[in-house]
């Protein structure tokens, strides 16, 4: 487990937000995020001297052989290469789309907020981060290559050898065979429902499916709850000085990731309490 890791570093995240509330000044999340996530990774990755990190498990798992395969140096910095960069701007990334979605629908921001400030009491921790049934549900909302080895035909087309071939997945979450309104951002289609981003639900498969879906997903999730669950507890946001919300950019540019095209800048402020 990294929840000590992952405490440690959130509770860096929120003392750095708070000098900005004293302050007035806005927060560029973009870059803040990304740090967090960064340290976030490599911490897990190297750990220090006194404690296990991931290293020491794979090296250990190489030396032992109890997966029953031969795991080589080479698949291990594979491993070490693949959480570094599918570790830190994935999840940077859909904090950030996640926070602009919120920032954009100022009805689900009130209710994230007064979701998280019922469940918690201080801090936000991660025993009870299951409770944030609506969160959880705007994260999902928010969710919404390979080379073939030899060439081969499926219902007729035809992919040659060393294709690159992608799952639109973007498409299938848009499908209006599967989703009600599936423009609109309506967490709501989440709640009491089954649909869950772990691959059996293949008209959803933000981290893929079967044996090739994403490794990091669990690991992944639980920073994406815990810093949105922090960032909305702490503190109320307003957009920048003169920025109205029609103004409010959200327009997409396709990368690694599909991130925003303009950085997220917000003003946290200090909460208003009932």
């Amino acid at each position: 487990s990294y929840s000590n890791i992952r405490a440690e570093e959130v509770s860096n995240v929120v003392a750095t937000i708070s000098r900005s509330v004293a302050s007035g000044e806005a927060v560029d999340l973009k870059q803040l995020l990304l740090v967090l996530t960064n340290t976030m990774t490599s911490r897990a990755a190297l750990g220090k001297d006194e404690t296990e990190d991931l290293v020491d498990v794979l090296l250990k798992l190489k030396k032992s052989n109890d997966l029953g395969v031969s795991l080589t140096m080479e698949a291990l910095k594979g491993v070490l290469l693949n959480m570094f960069l599918g570790g830190t701007d994935t999840t940077t990334t859909e904090i950030e789309w996640t926070m602009s979605e919120i920032m954009k629908n100022p009805g689900v921001m009130q209710r994230v907020q007064k979701e998280a400030r019922g469940v918690f009491q201080e801090n936000v921790n991660e025993e009870k981060l299951h409770e944030l049934e609506y969160l959880n549900a705007v994260i999902k909302e928010t969710l919404i290559p390979k080379e073939t080895p030899e060439k081969v035909e499926i219902n007729g087309f035809e992919i040659p050898i060393k294709s690159r071939v992608m799952v639109n997945v973007w498409a299938i979450g848009r499908d209006p065979t599967y989703w009600v309104e599936p423009e609109k951002f309506d967490p709501e289609r989440f709640l009491n429902s089954t649909i869950d981003y772990k691959g059996a639900n293949f008209e959803y498969i933000p981290f893929g499916a079967g044996r090739r879906m994403c490794p990091g997903m669990n690991f992944g999730m639980v920073v994406v709850q815990f810093v949105l669950a922090s960032m909305l507890f702490h503190f109320d946001w307003k957009l920048t000085d003169g920025m109205k919300l029609k103004d409010f950019d959200m327009t997409e540019v396709y990368d690694t990731t599909l991130r925003k095209k303009e950085k997220l800048r917000l003003v946290p402020m200090a909460p208003r309490r009932p």
